[in-house]
C-alpha cells in the first residue's frame, strides 16, 4: 500500500499558527496522512532531546518521519575534504531520523561542475561507496539512504544515474523525484506512455525489493531547458499525477510519497492519496 504526507509545512500550517514541528503532527493526522519528511536544508543543527520529542509526536498519530540531508551535499566534488563533509552530513542526519523514529535519509547526489558527465558520476560512485562504508563502521546501516532524481540539467542525478548508485550497497534504494525527471527530460512524463518508460527502466534496473518499496518525491514543476524553475501546485503545471497513482497499483509499489508542492503539501498529499485509493477500489 502506497503513503502519503507532506514534505514541510503547508502554508495552512502556518497559517494556523504551528510554532515547532511537533504541532505539526495532530494536523498531518487530521488528514488521514501517514507521511511527514523535515528538512536539514541548511545543516544539521537538533539536539537528541528535540528529535526524540518530535518522534514521539508523530509515532502518536501513527506518522513516519523522513529526512531530507543538507543540500550542500557534493560526491562529484574532488576535494577530499569537502567529500568527508559530504559524508558528515549525511551520517548526522541518519543519526537524526533515528533519533526521530524515522529511518530514510533522502539526499542530493552532486553536481556535475567543470568535468565532464562520465568522470562526475564514476566520482560521485567511488565518494558514495566511501560513505557506505562510513555508515557501516557507524552502525547506521539499518537508515536507508536515498538519492534522488534531479530536475536540473547540471546536477547529477538521472533516473539511470541514481539506479546505479542504488547498486551498491542493500541499504541505498531510490528516491524518484517524478516531477524533476519530468522537468530535466522536457516533459517527458506527460503521458501514461512516459510513465510507463521510466517504470520499465527502474524495473529493469532495481531489485524488485527497491522498486516496490522506493522512496517519491512528487510535485508538479515549472522548467526552462536548464531544467526545472520552481514548484508548482497539482493542477498548475505538470507532470500529471493520475497515471502514476495507476502505475503504482499495476506494478504493486508501497511507496513512500512525499508531495512538494508549493504551500499545498499537505492538501495535495491527501487529493493523490484519495484518487489513489479510488484506483485500488477499481
Amino acid at each position: 500500500m502506497v503513503r502519503f504526507g507532506p514534505s514541510g509545512n503547508s502554508q495552512s500550517f502556518i497559517d494556523a499558527g504551528v510554532k515547532d514541528t511537533a504541532s505539526v503532527a495532530p494536523l498531518v493526522g487530521a488528514m488521514g496522512l501517514s507521511l511527514y519528511e523535515y528538512s536539514f536544508g541548511r545543516g544539521v543543527r537538533m539536539s537528541e532531546e528535540k528529535a526524540a520529542e518530535i518522534g514521539r509526536a508523530f509515532l502518536l498519530h501513527g506518522i513516519e518521519i523522513s529526512v531530507h540531508a543538507p543540500y550542500y551535499v557534493n560526491f562529484a566534488n574532488p576535494d577530499s575534504e569537502m567529500i568527508g563533509k559530504s559524508i558528515g552530513y549525511i551520517t548526522d542526519s541518519a543519526m537524526a531520523v533515528r533519533r526521530m523514529g524515522g529511518s530514510r535519509v533522502v539526499f542530493h547526489p552532486a553536481s556535475q561542475g567543470k568535468d565532464i558527465r562520465s568522470v562526475a558520476h564514476r566520482r560521485t560512485l567511488e565518494n558514495v561507496q566511501r560513505l557506505m562504508d562510513a555508515m557501516e563502521q557507524a552502525s547506521l546501516t539499518d537508515v536507508i539512504v536515498c538519492p534522488e532524481t534531479m530536475g536540473k540539467i547540471g546536477n547529477m542525478g538521472t533516473p539511470q544515474e541514481v539506479c546505479e548508485i542504488c547498486a551498491l550497497h542493500p541499504s541505498i534504494y531510490p528516491c524518484v523525484d517524478f516531477g524533476h525527471i519530468n522537468a530535466r527530460e522536457q516533459g517527458s512524463l506527460r503521458t501514461e506512455q512516459g510513465y510507463r518508460d521510466l517504470f520499465a527502466l527502474l524495473s529493469d534496473s532495481l531489485p524488485k525489493e527497491k522498486l516496490v518499496n522506493m522512496h517519491v518525491h512528487f510535485s508538479q514543476i515549472a522548467y526552462t531547458e536548464k531544467g526545472e524553475k520552481c514548484h508548482l501546485n497539482l493542477g498548475e503545471g505538470e507532470p500529471p499525477y493520475q497515471p502514476l497513482m495507476h502505475l503504482f497499483y499495476e506494478y504493486g509499489i508501497s511507496a513512500h510519497v512525499l508531495c512538494e508542492s508549493a504551500g499545498r503539501q499537505a492538501e495535495d498529499a491527501a487529493l493523490m492519496q484519495a484518487y489513489y485509493q479510488t484506483v485500488c477500489k477499481g
